[in-house]
Order: structure tokens, then sequence, then C-alpha cells
């Protein structure tokens, strides 16, 4: 009852209070024991007359502390972080009981007054770190968003990551797609884990950082655990770079694409893909990707996309290609508005910020609250797979957190590719159908559970054979001529009197009596003339060339003997029936054959 009645609002009252709770308990105390033994017997008489005399003494001692002190002023404990907050101009901030996780973070639950708000802790989080003696990075805080009033203050006062991070390899052999994915640790000693596949949305993936602070160590981590999974296949585009980075796990990509030839026929063709995806799901009453469809997950991992594609046309494939099971990830450098087009950009809404050179630059990458709360990686390439990541299924509580990805062996990769080829599955029938000539004629083709074998003596991409200079430039010179000439539709008349006459020679003599004649020839029919136009886009095709123009196909018209309305509305019924498709500009892409059946 006592304790009750007695509280106290600063620590003046709240020693009162124990000082008044003591004393009641050690008279009830003397008082039952003097009641069992007898008030005047001994020890009970030599109890009262000393324990009396010592809290008398003791209330006496608070009665002249009261009159100097007023007890009815707050005043709180500065001790520990409260010394802190009020060194850098947060002494309102109610600071509650700080808590160690034993490994190099301390987490501090803060009650913020009516007169500051969350962004004045934000503000403040400079001053905090240097107060502290840890790392700019090393100080963030969280609000709470049932309560303006509340957050947490975060603070590594030890990095554990500095000395690097093992990597994680899988659990097993053919997981799905939508299995967590291990990639590296946090600060606290947690494990950084991903898991886009199986997130409410998949939201694509921005990569940020400038050379040399992580990004392809993580793409390789990445790759090679998506290279053990089944369901699952990766196309994987680096004109920059080509084989340097990711040569050695390249038989776990289905489709790796070096050039900006091949690039570019992929992004014409995947359209009709994600078109032609979407109607399966459809088929199968699903509205968006799972592992119970048909079709694989996919992974279209793209390095410096700016260099690589139209930004509309990569904006449109960003927009539609999510909710048909295909994971977009864009990595480069800096992500401004004169490297990825703003909308595409909104489009990648999960985000893996390495270090970054300037503050501002890692407002182009991770939300405005992440960056805002303190997670800004502004130490350049110093420190090297350390990020912050958001999106992917993280855990809203850990986008603030630094983490560290593994550290990765060029053969231990190699090797645990090797092994996932058993359990990779190809590239599901309709995809690779719709995706056509251009991943048909695809020059890299990754290993998998159909085709796992590859010779140990030869690479995985063919090296062209080493040549004298003159004698490449020589062959290019005549490989164009034969592609020229190749164009030029042959003599319809090879037995003619003059098929022997050279052109670029002097003209022969011709006898004023010769009486040359000239023979009618009859016009092909309308199948013939479509044969004619065919045959010519199928020799391009088994070629390589998958794009033409009208133009193009002008002499082989002539040699049906068609005019420019007849080729226009056959072109026309080529795109209907899905042999080719208008790119725009006048241009057409091949799809398939067009002598062979759909």
């Amino acid at each position: 009852m006592t304790w009750h009645v007695s509280g106290g609002t600063n620590r003046f009252r709240r020693a009162r209070r124990a000082q008044a709770t003591a004393s009641v308990a050690a008279g009830m105390g003397w008082l039952t024991c003097a009641t069992a033994a007898g008030p005047f017997g001994s020890p009970m008489l030599d109890l009262w007359l000393m324990g009396s005399g010592l809290f008398a003494a003791s209330w006496n001692i608070r009665q002249i502390m009261r009159n100097a002190h007023d007890e009815t002023e707050q005043v709180e404990d500065k001790g520990g972080f409260a010394k802190i907050a009020e060194a850098i101009g947060l002494e309102k901030l109610r600071v509650k009981k700080a808590q160690g996780n034993g490994k190099g973070m301390v987490e501090v639950p803060v009650e913020i007054p009516p007169s500051q708000t969350i962004a004045d802790v934000q503000a403040a989080l400079p001053k905090l770190a240097t107060a502290a003696q840890i790392p700019p990075s090393g100080a963030t805080v969280k609000g709470d968003l049932d309560n303006a009033a509340n957050a947490t203050l975060y603070l590594r006062v030890a990095d554990l990551l500095k000395d690097g991070v093992q990597f994680v390899p899988p659990v097993r052999m053919g997981l799905l797609p939508n299995e967590p994915i291990p990639l590296g640790l946090y600060a606290d000693g947690e494990y950084f884990v991903i898991n886009p596949f199986d997130a409410d949305i998949l939201q694509h993936l921005l990569v940020m950082g400038v050379t040399g602070a992580g990004k392809s160590e993580f793409a390789r981590g990445l790759i090679a655990h998506l290279s053990t999974r089944r369901k699952l296949t990766m196309f994987v585009a680096d004109c920059s770079k080509g084989r340097q980075s990711m040569g050695h796990i390249a038989d776990g990509i289905d489709w790796f694409l070096t050039q900006p030839r091949e690039v570019k026929h992929l992004f014409k063709a995947l359209p009709g893909a994600i078109k032609a995806r979407g109607d399966v799901l459809a088929d199968e009453g699903l509205d968006q990707w799972t592992p119970e469809s048909s079709l694989n997950a996919m992974v279209l991992w793209l390095e410096e996309a700016a260099d690589l594609t139209d930004f509309d046309e990569l904006d449109q494939i960003a927009r539609a290609a999510r909710s048909v099971g295909i994971w977009l990830v864009v990595s480069l450098q800096r992500a401004v508005w004169t490297n990825i087009n703003v909308n595409v950009r909104t489009n990648l809404q999960a985000a893996a910020c390495f270090g970054v050179d300037d503050a501002g630059d890692a407002g182009f990458c991770l939300p405005d609250r992440v960056v805002e709360a303190g997670a800004v990686p502004d130490w350049g390439s110093d420190r090297p797979g350390y990020a912050f990541a958001t999106g992917m299924g993280i855990d809203q509580d850990r986008w603030t957190m630094e983490w560290r990805s593994g550290l990765t062996d060029r053969k231990y990769l190699a090797a645990l590719v090797e092994a996932g080829a058993a359990h990779r599955d190809p590239l599901d029938g309709v995809t690779a159908a719709a995706l056509g000539a251009a991943y048909e004629q695809r020059t890299h083709r990754g290993t998998n559970r159909i085709n796992p074998a590859r010779s140990a003596l030869a690479p995985a991409f063919p090296l062209p054979p080493v040549e004298d200079e003159d004698d490449t430039v020589s062959m290019e010179i005549d490989d164009v001529r034969t592609e020229v000439l190749g164009m030029i539709p042959g003599d319809p008349e090879p037995d003619a009197d003059y098929a022997g006459i050279d052109l670029d020679g002097p003209l022969p003599e011709v006898p004023a009596d010769a009486g040359m004649t000239f023979e009618q020839r009859e016009r092909p029919g309308a199948e013939a003339a479509r044969r004619v136009i065919h045959e010519q886009i199928a020799s391009w095709l088994t070629a390589g060339q998958l794009e033409f123009q009208p133009a193009d196909l002008a002499p082989a018209a002539v040699s049906a003997g068609r005019k420019r309305a007849w080729l226009q509305a056959e072109l026309k019924r080529l795109v209907e029936e899905g042999v080719i498709r208008r790119d725009g500009h006048g241009e057409y892409s091949i799809l398939r054959a067009p002598l062979v059946a759909a």
C-alpha cells in the first residue's frame, strides 16, 4: 500500500517512495517477530533500539535534503545515451532503455516530444554518429507508423562484416524459384535473404553503385544460386564487360548476350513472348506467375541498360513483364535521368544500392524514407560489398540495415553451376516459340538437364582463331561482298545467248541483220510470287539477318512480277501470320521461317 500511494515522477520522489516502503516493511517485520517472541527479549529489544534510531536518522537526513531541493522539479537521469542526445541538441528526447544484441548493434527506443518531429531526429543523425564515434552510416532511425511520437535508433558500434562474409551456398539443389536466396549478412549478424518470386508483387530490381562497389560480386552470387534451381531460365546481357564478369558461370545462363545486335533482337521479340505467356497464364487461371504454372520463371539481367536498348522499349517491357513471371534486373553506376528513363526507374520498385560517391545519388535508387532515415551508402568503393536493399520480399524493418554480400570464388561458383545442370529446366516451349528466330539462333546456349554435357576442352564461348590483321581485313571485305551479291537475284535466263556478256567490259558488236528478238515471259501466279518472297526471307533467316526493310525485297518483287502495292499487302499478311513483325520506322523483324507452318 505504501509503494502505491507514494509514487513519484522524478528521482527525489522515487527515492522517497523506496525509503517509505522500506521503513514500513521493517516496522511490520519487527512487530510480527515481537508478537511471536516477545518485545523485550534478545534480540528483539536490541533491533528496536538500533533500527528505530537508524530509520529516524534517515528521515531527518531526507528532511534536510528536501529543504535544499524542489521535489516538484522534473529532473531526468542524464546517463548513457541520454547524455549524447543532450550533446547533439536533442535534450528533450526521452530515451528509453537501450539494448545491445551482442553483435555490434545497439537498439535505442526513444519518445519524441511534441516540440520536435522525426525529421529533427533524422537531421541530427550525422552529429549523433560523430558523438558516438561510429561511421556516418552506422546511425539510422526508424519511425513508428502507428505513433509519430515513437521511434527507434539503431547504432552500429562494431563492424562484424569488415573481414568479409563467406558465400552461403544453396541448402539443396533443385529448389523452386520462390524459395529464399541467402546472399550475405546484415550488420547485426542475421542472414541477408531475398525472395523476389514469393513476394505479393514481383518487383523489378535496380542495382546501383560505382565501379568497385561490389555489384558484380552480388550478381555472380545471385546468378549462381538461381543456376541450381528448376523451372527458371536466365538471360544476361552484358555488352560492356562481355565474358569478364560472368564467363565462369555462363553455363547456368540460358542466353548470354554480349553483342548489341543480339540484345536488339531479344528486345524486339520480348513483347510477343510476354503476350504469349500472358495467354497461357490466363488459360491456367493465374493472375500472375506461380510455380504451379507450366511456364518457367525468367530473369532478365541487364548491365548498363542505357547502352543496350531504347528507353520506351524498356519501359514497355518493364510494365508488362512483372505479371508473367519475368524478373527484370537493371544494373548501372548512376540511375540519373540521363542514364535511365524516369518511367523505367519507377517500375524498378526493388533496390540494392552499393557505394556511391555522392550522398545525393542514393536517392536515385533507394526510397526517400530510407535515405531520410540515414541509410546513405556514400562510401564510394572504399567498402566493397556493403549495401542497403529494399523490396524483393525483405522485411521493411531491414531496409535501413547495412549488409554485405558474400565473397565468391570463381572455381567454386563454376563447380556449383556445373552441378546444377542436372536440375535446370530448359526454357518452356511457349516462350521459346514466341521468341522465335532470335532465341533459336542465339550465340550462347547454356546447359540444362536435357543438354548438360559440355566438352572439357571446349570453352563456353567459341573463340575465333588468331589471324593476321591483313587477312582479317581481307576476309571482312569478302564477307561484305558476298552478302551484297547474295541480295542480288540470280540470272532468270542463264542459258540465253547474251548470258556470257561481261557488263564491265566492252560491248560486243552486233551484226545489223542479227534479228535479235525478246521473248515475253509469262507472269508468275500468286503462289509462285509469294514463294519468291518467302524464299528471300528464309535465306536472310538462315544467314542470321533478322531485320529488313521493304526496299530490300524490291528485287524479289520484280523477279516475281509484282509491284509495290502487292508487296505491301504480302508483308501485312505475313505480319498477321506471325512470320514477321513491323517494328516501326519502316523496318521488319523476322520471327520464323515463312516456309514452315506455324
